[in-house]
């Protein structure tokens, strides 16, 4: 099973930049997409069709302001749309698939990075997410969650750590968060079960300098519940796959989807 995780920044400017060409190559039999900014059924048209999976979206409220998508090839169970609370629902920040025995989320988390309004609001997101989290490791299934954090867990995870120390997406309140999912939690981040790689990021600072120096971070994941932890097979973050800010999260698992 391949799992492909991308935040699209606004699907429209990267299909513009040949992101559904390059899904259609990639063999994947899920792909999770964050902050996809149109509504349902603008994702149903061309170009973001694409044949051979079912599709599903979670809107946001104001449909430029978030949203996610996950397509699959293997029809799900059923697909749970929120997470009951007004920081992930408004806007559209999760949704979730559910097929036998495992269920996968598409996630997309306030970037912090847009003021103290919008800082604050990834503080509620993540406090109510952690408990939202925690509740789910007593079910009896297995969960991979694929999005967005836009938090570097560790000095690996960052160009210039000591720069971006006080910085939104990497302060040591958010790496605590981090460290209590990982934790006391028990999620595994599933790029660093298969490789300790440095310079593996997944966002970039806009600007000609951050992409030519790598001064990146690494904000986007796929963390999973440990059950799955021996299943993971290969990970990978293509920095030449670009369609947006973030570079796609791809993920082998040594598992096939059922319903």
């Amino acid at each position: 099973m391949r799992i492909i995780s991308l935040n699209v920044n606004g699907v429209k400017a990267a299909a513009e930049r040949g992101l559904f060409d390059w899904l259609r190559t990639q063999d994947a039999d899920v792909i999770c997409l964050q902050d996809i900014r149109v509504t349902a059924p603008e994702l149903e048209q061309d170009p973001y069709w694409i044949d051979g999976y079912w599709q599903y979206c979670f809107e946001a409220e104001v449909p430029n302001q978030g949203g996610v998508a996950i397509y699959t090839r293997t029809a799900p169970k059923a697909i749970i749309m929120g997470l009951g609370f007004e920081s992930a629902d408004r806007y559209g920040r999760f949704m979730q698939a559910d097929f036998d025995k495992v269920s996968i989320g598409s996630l997309l988390l306030p970037s912090g990075r847009d003021g103290d309004a919008d800082l604050n609001q990834k503080f509620k997101f993540m406090d109510d997410f952690a408990g939202y989290l925690n509740k789910q490791r007593r079910k009896r299934r297995e969960f991979i969650y694929c999005g967005s954090l836009y938090v570097a867990h560790l000095k690996l995870d960052v160009k210039n750590w000591r720069d971006c120390q006080n910085e939104p997406g990497f302060m040591a309140p958010e790496r605590a968060w981090m460290d209590e999912i990982y934790g006391n939690m028990g999620y595994v981040d599933a790029v660093r079960e298969v490789t300790r790689e440095s310079e593996l990021y997944s966002w970039w600072p806009n600007s000609e300098q951050a992409e030519n120096l790598n001064l990146g971070l690494r904000f986007d994941y796929q963390f999973l519940t440990p059950g799955l932890r021996r299943f993971v097979k290969q990970a990978k973050i293509p920095r030449n796959a670009r369609f947006s800010q973030h570079a796609p999260v791809i993920v082998d698992y040594d598992w096939t989807l059922s319903i």
